[in-house]
């Protein structure tokens, strides 16, 4: 990767309460991103998340509010507008950072991809993929939701790594402010006529504890319903 895509992306982490997989996902980041510009947006976390993150070079700021799409959101108005690209990803070491780089070049070489997404569910060594994972059959329900409702035609519509470019979201006033903004990044990048590419990627068990749980899913159906209505 050349020095001058180096320059043109940036990272947006959220967090709250992860100090076990916070240092390794900055690590590897730094590594494979030859030490990117960062962002952590912290939910006022009560363990060393904070600590840590600052403590690897990142740039921490407090969450004025709550919910991961404000955090997400929070984070992109700290990057500087030159930027060209950005890397949305999670602080639980769930998604290897090997795959950014590829997902740069794809946006790179073709200019009417506005967002590439690393799909959970097409990894050669993921186990996530059993019929009786609710969280995979919920994941399905939505994604056919999505396709539905918003014309947005996705197999891992929810995945926490992205890299989106960032005009697509100049002007974003997000509606979500929790688990819902995976789904109206997708809307939202649609309705500006971009094309979404998914690209497989493995998906490695969480560092620490799980916050999603499946009463979220109602709230991300209903964010696919609004979506619906916007023009």
């Amino acid at each position: 990767m050349t020095t001058e895509i180096r320059a043109s992306y940036s990272v947006v982490i959220a967090t709250l309460n992860e100090e076990d997989g916070i240092g390794p996902t900055i690590s590897e980041l730094q590594r494979v991103l030859n030490n990117p510009y960062m962002v952590v947006v912290d939910g006022n976390s009560v363990d060393r998340t904070i600590e840590i993150a600052k403590n690897m070079g990142a740039d921490v700021m407090l969450q004025d509010g709550k919910g991961k799409g404000d955090a997400m959101f929070q984070g992109y108005r700290m990057l500087s507008s030159k930027v060209a690209y950005i890397v949305f990803t999670d602080a639980d070491y769930t998604y290897p950072a090997e795959y950014v780089p590829k997902m740069i070049e794809i946006l790179e070489q073709n200019p009417k991809v506005g967002m590439v997404i690393g799909n959970r569910f097409k990894g050669d060594h993921n186990q996530d993929k059993s019929v009786m994972n609710p969280f995979y059959l919920g994941n399905k329900l939505l994604a056919f939701a999505q396709l539905v409702m918003n014309g947005v035609n996705l197999g891992d519509p929810l995945s926490g790594l992205r890299v989106v470019r960032s005009e697509i979201l100049e002007g974003w006033k997000p509606k979500s402010k929790g688990f819902d903004v995976e789904a109206e990044m997708n809307a939202i990048v649609g309705r500006k006529g971009y094309r979404i590419m998914e690209i497989p990627i493995d998906y490695r068990s969480r560092i620490g504890k799980k916050k999603l749980k499946l009463r979220h899913g109602l709230g991300i159906m209903k964010r696919i319903m609004a979506e619906s209505l916007t023009l």
